[in-house]
This record gives structure tokens, C-alpha cells and sequence, in this order.
């Protein structure tokens, strides 16, 4: 079982490489880099100011990965000597610079208005990919930060309390002041020690890296009455947890007032979940809605096959099999309207009210229900044709003890191995629900993200989606092991 375990995470760990590594290869390819600036309303702001407008592509494809990019002044700080000679038009530094970089692939273009030159190399595709992989995870530690206007920084990591007087793991000299912290919020035990780095968002939340984008709370400020470390209290937003380092020379009056160290670069506290923590909500009670309603009814249709409860079943799953997925979403979404009074759309009453979260539910739920009917009612059936099942009624067993101490027990192994396929499918109608409903959730980023070329974030919610569908399957082969001790995976027959 432990051999299967790691030969089986190898493996999906291969698998999430290969795909997201894929889908990183055909964005970056395919997709023209000029595109990604079509959504970004600053652009046009930006026309009648060429200097401007230029450094700021520039900038903007550097952040994303696509170029190297200096200015003039990058290039004088990088050779050193008489800087002020050096940022003259034509100086001879600059030129030995260009002479230098221009053999190595740079390309030099000078600024209309100001007259001094920048350069760029464009990062060829390969590299940019294992750039990407080799940035992608980071340990945070007293080394990080980098302040020459702070020299007697002390670097440690520590154990103390947050301002509320819960334990935590601190550290002076990282970016991030907490590494290890308690609160209220699933799953209770939270961390910045180890972070993931998918690139930034561009142009939709620009510069705010993605997995904060769909990780961190929405909505409007919170506020709360904070005593802060130099004794002041007041109704403040902030969330200390998300608080990083501030350089010295950018220390002012107010965040003097709150701290007594240099982490005063805080993250505020909103009112609403986050898109990740919404995308679980719909998903999971949604899973659970689809299996409430399609379990009990396929088993009553496969106990009474042919009769009228069955009959009526099959031309259900008929017509929920014929009609297209979207179409369904939205007869169903005007329907509960008129209906129910539900609103049609997840901002109306807003992610506080649980009311919001009905229609989605309950629409990506039936969605699955169909498909759970028909495998349930068949695996049901073909156990009721098997020998052990003659001999149980030869030995004057009735039908509901063959059902249910028999059959059901044997039928429902395919159907949990089924559980992942479940959350897959899930996760794919959560893309058009949550459009739909305009529920700010993950599976809405996706269309989204295509539509303004939004590149980071398609390839940071490509990973997250490839990594929940594999190991889900993974989890499945090892659920079933619980359900049946008879299977075994550790052995080529299955069984033991």
C-alpha cells in the first residue's frame, strides 16, 4: 500500500507537470503578446504620452515574464564611474553598454521626448518556463529582506503572540511577519513560510499576485477595534497575520502610531469570502446535493425495474441527458425565480446571505444527478443478476436484506471510486453556473481570464484544477480500499 502511495504521487505530480506545462507552452505561444494590453483601460490614458506608454509595456512584460528590461539609469548604476556623465545623451558608458549587450540578443530603442534609451531582451520560451518553475515555490526566511536603510535589522525567528494573544511563529528579517498563526477561519492553522509563486494578474487585479487574487477575502472593509503593538487601539481593517515588511525610508506617521517594527505593509480584512472559499461552498454542498437525491432514487428505480417509479426515472435521466448543460442552467435559474423567488444573480443578496448560494447549488447539483441515476441503477441491477444473489433468495433471504446486505454493499464500491469523476464534473459546471449567476468565485476567473488574456491567471487556475482532478482520482482508488478490505492495491489481482 505505502509502494502504491508514492509510485502513485510521482506519478501525479508528473501528470500536473506535463499538463500545466502544456497549457503554459500554448498560451505563451499562441496567444500574441500585444493582446494582453487590450483590457488595461490605463493604455489609452497613456497615448499622448509616449515616454510613459513605453515604459510602462515595458514594465508590464517584465512583470509577466515575456522580457529583461532596462532604462538608462539601470544601465549607469550597472557600470558604475560619473553617473551624471553617464545619463547624458550618447555617453560613452551607454555606448559601450549597447556594444556589449547588442551581441547577446538586447534590443536598443530610445525614448521620443526624454531622448535616453532602454533596452529588452526578449526571454525566449523555454527559459520563461523554467524560470516560471524555478520562482514557483519560496521559503521565506531571515535573510530575505534587503535594506540598506535599516542596518541593524535583527534577523530571528521566534515564538510569541499576535495582538489578540494567540501563539505564533514570528520572524524579523523575512517578508512576511507571521509565519505560522492561528484564527477562526478553515482550516484554522495557517501559514506564510512557504509560498507559491504563479506570476502576477494583468490586467484584471493588476500587479497582486494570482493566488492572493483568489485566496484573500473580497467585498468592503472590516473593520474591528485593534489594540496595536504601541498601545493605540482603534477600529482598524488591517489583518495583522498579512503584514510584511516595509522599508525604513517608507515609514510614515501612521504606520509609526500602530507598529514597533518595520511590518507595517498590511492586507485589510473584507467582508466576503474569498473566490476560492465560494467555488468550495457551491462545489462541495452541491456534490453532496447531486449524491442526496441521486443515490435514494436509483436504488428505488433499480428495486422496482420496469415498474412506474422506474419508467418514470428513465425519462428523467432521458431528458436531462438530451437538453444542453447551459440551456438547463438558465430554465432552471428563471424558473426558481418565478417559482421560488431566488435571485438570479449571486450579488443580489451578496455572499453573507445563504440564500445566494441556493440556485447555484441546487442547478450544478441536478447537473450531476442524471449520470449518478444511471450508474447507480445499473450497477444495482447487474449485481442482482449474480450467483451469490440466487443463492441468497434459494436460502429464503428477503428482497430488502438481498438489497441491503448484499447488492448494496457490492454496488457501491464502483460507485464511490465514482466520487472524483463527481468533483471533476463539478468543477467543470462550476465554470458556466458561476457565469452565469455572476458568483465571484474561481470557476467564473476562467472565462474571465480568457477574455482579457489574463495569461497568469489562466495558468494558476490550470495547475489548481489539474491538481484537485488527479488527486481526486487518487483519493478515489484509496476510499474504495476502505469501503471493501478486500481490495487491496498493493497487489497485482486487486483483491486479497
Amino acid at each position: 500500500m505505502k509502494k502504491y502511495i508514492l509510485l502513485r504521487t510521482l506519478r501525479s505530480i508528473f501528470s500536473i507537470l506535463v499538463v500545466v506545462t502544456i497549457a503554459f507552452l500554448m498560451v505563451y505561444s499562441l496567444i500574441p503578446r500585444h493582446r494582453i494590453f487590450s483590457g488595461d483601460p490605463l493604455i489609452q490614458k497613456l497615448v499622448s504620452k509616449p515616454d510613459e506608454l513605453a515604459a510602462y509595456k515595458m514594465s508590464t512584460l517584465e512583470n509577466l515574464g515575456y522580457i529583461d528590461f532596462v532604462e538608462q539609469k539601470d544601465i549607469c548604476n550597472e557600470v558604475g564611474g560619473d553617473y551624471t556623465a553617464c545619463m547624458q545623451i550618447g555617453s560613452t558608458a551607454t555606448a559601450t553598454w549597447i556594444a556589449e549587450h547588442e551581441e547577446k540578443g538586447w534590443t536598443i530603442e530610445t525614448y521620443t521626448v526624454r531622448g535616453t534609451i532602454y533596452a529588452y531582451r526578449d526571454i525566449p520560451l523555454l527559459e520563461r518556463l523554467q524560470r516560471w518553475y524555478s520562482n514557483f515555490v519560496y521559503f521565506d526566511n531571515p535573510n530575505a529582506i534587503v535594506d540598506d536603510s535599516n542596518p541593524n535589522l535583527v534577523r530571528k525567528i521566534y515564538l510569541s503572540t499576535d495582538l489578540s494573544g494567540i501563539p505564533a511563529l514570528k520572524c524579523s528579517g523575512c517578508q512576511n511577519k507571521y509565519l505560522i498563526y492561528f484564527s477562526g477561519d478553515f482550516p484554522f492553522i495557517h501559514q506564510n513560510w512557504v509560498m507559491f509563486n504563479m506570476g502576477v494578474s494583468y490586467p484584471a487585479f493588476s500587479g497582486i499576485p494570482v493566488l492572493e487574487v483568489i485566496s484573500n477575502t473580497q467585498g468592503v472593509y472590516k473593520y474591528r477595534d485593534i489594540t496595536f503593538e504601541t498601545g493605540n487601539t482603534q477600529s482598524s481593517p488591517i489583518n495583522e497575520h498579512k503584514c510584511k515588511y516595509k522599508a525604513s525610508s517608507s515609514l510614515d506617521r501612521l504606520d509609526k502610531n500602530k507598529f514597533l517594527d518595520n511590518y507595517a505593509n498590511c492586507s485589510y480584512n473584507l467582508s466576503d469570502p474569498s473566490m476560492l472559499s465560494i467555488s468550495f461552498l457551491i462545489g462541495i454542498f452541491a456534490l453532496l446535493f447531486s449524491y442526496f437525491v441521486g443515490l435514494p432514487v436509483g436504488i428505488a428505480m433499480a428495486s422496482n425495474k420496469g415498474k412506474l417509479i422506474d419508467k418514470i426515472g428513465l425519462v428523467f435521466v432521458t431528458v436531462m441527458f438530451s437538453i444542453p448543460s447551459l440551456a438547463f442552467i438558465y430554465f432552471l435559474t428563471y424558473g426558481n425565480l418565478y417559482f421560488l423567488g431566488l435571485p438570479d444573480k449571486f450579488p443580489t443578496l451578496g455572499s453573507l446571505n445563504p440564500i445566494s448560494y441556493l440556485s447555484p447549488i441546487i442547478i450544478l447539483g441536478l447537473l450531476g444527478v442524471s449520470g449518478l441515476i444511471v450508474w447507480v441503477r445499473r450497477y444495482m441491477i447487474d449485481q442482482s443478476t449474480a450467483d451469490y444473489v440466487k443463492f441468497a433468495r434459494a436460502k429464503g433471504l428477503s428482497q430488502r436484506e438481498i438489497f441491503n446486505k448484499h447488492i448494496y454493499r457490492n454496488a457501491i464500491i464502483p460507485i464511490a471510486q465514482g466520487i472524483p469523476a463527481a468533483i471533476i464534473a463539478t468543477l467543470g459546471g462550476a465554470v458556466m453556473t458561476e457565469t452565469v449567476f455572476s458568483a465571484p468565485g474561481m470557476g467564473k476567473m476562467i472565462p474571465d481570464a480568457v477574455s482579457v488574456y489574463n495569461n497568469p491567471m489562466l495558468i494558476a487556475l490550470t495547475f489548481i484544477f489539474t491538481v484537485l482532478s488527479i488527486f481526486s482520482v487518487f483519493a478515489g482508488d484509496i476510499f474504495i480500499t476502505y469501503i471493501d478490505p478486500r481490495i487491496s492495491l498493493a497487489t497485482k489481482g486487486g483483491r486479497k
